[in-house]
């Protein structure tokens, strides 16, 4: 087990310092933050003034190096926008896209192991029919297409949800529910296939012979031995439900860490762009390194790897 939560360490790291170096650069072609931040008749000076004080007149390399010497001890600067730290204004949002992808990814996850399990245990009924189609449509249909169709039935036609914000229990429900399609119509099936296969092991035949209830043939004799794949889309789901709120929190106007994202994009605040974007990797890299720990408790075999 530790060699592989070794090798895994090292592949994240790689990953995050390459990542480190695509967000530098590329978050400077966004454009000039002075055209901005200063008035449009700012003269030459003005703006070479503004420059010379947040170092963007340096060659890009020394600013690379200079951003790298910084974020090593966690300082990635002063937002732009804002004029407070980057990394404190990310640590405000993080929780709130944290939460909501938390809340989806539980939901889905047990609504799929329910609806997977009961549609393998009589394929093709129409049950299993129904939950395919359903989960088919979740699964294939863009997040923001169903948040603006969400928006105009629910908070438009029917006016029993709010169409943006973060209040109470209301404001979340249209952003979770919206979330939880994919993975839900994706996870579903493949606890469907697993559990088929399973379910025709001669140890499930056995259960049956002896009389045991469905419940514990499905939930207790069959489930675990179906979990590993299951598993793996549950955590690539995971990953990608984070990415899925940056479109979610933008049309909701949830103030989550992918609408912060947005912001420092459009309004070319490199500081803050950079520290959300390192965060949100680091968690779902150790996302990963956690899916890659749970491999190992259910099945040995993986340990010694």
């Amino acid at each position: 087990m530790l060699k592989l939560l070794s090798r895994r360490m090292i592949h994240s790291l790689t990953s995050l310092a390459g990542l480190f170096i695509l967000v530098f650069f590329l978050a400077r072609l966004t454009g000039d933050p002075a055209a901005l931040y200063l008035p449009i008749d700012a003269t030459a000076e003005m703006r070479q003034q503004f420059a010379e004080q947040r170092g963007f007149n340096d060659p890009l390399l020394v600013q690379f190096w200079s951003f790298l010497s910084s974020a090593v001890h966690f300082d990635f600067g002063e937002s732009l926008r804002q004029s407070r730290p980057a990394m404190t204004i990310v640590l405000e949002a993080f929780p709130v896209t944290l939460t909501l992808a938390a809340i989806s990814m539980g939901i889905a996850i047990v609504l799929a192991i329910i609806i997977g399990s009961l549609g393998a245990w009589r394929p093709g009924g129409l049950f299993d029919r129904t939950a395919n189609l359903l989960a088919l449509l979740g699964a294939s249909t863009p997040n923001f297409w169903i948040a603006i169709v969400g928006i105009l039935v629910f908070a438009v036609w029917l006016r029993i949800l709010p169409t943006s914000g973060m209040g109470g229990p209301i404001y979340w429900i249209l952003p979770v529910a919206i979330l939880v399609l994919r993975p839900l119509g994706l996870i579903a099936q493949v606890v469907r296939g697993s559990m088929i296969s399973a379910l025709s092991s001669g140890y499930v035949k056995t259960a049956r012979a002896k009389g045991a209830r469905t419940q514990s043939i499905i939930f207790v004799h069959t489930l675990r031995n179906a979990m590993l794949p299951v598993i793996t889309v549950a955590g690539d789901q995971a990953a990608a439900i984070i990415n899925g709120a940056v479109i979610v929190e933008t049309v909701f106007g949830f103030p989550g860490i992918g609408k912060l994202l947005i912001d420092s994009i459009t309004y070319r605040d490199f500081a803050v762009l950079q520290a959300a974007v390192l965060l949100s990797a680091v968690a779902i890299l150790t996302m990963n390194i956690l899916i890659d720990m749970a491999y190992g408790l259910l099945d040995p075999r993986i340990r010694v790897n």
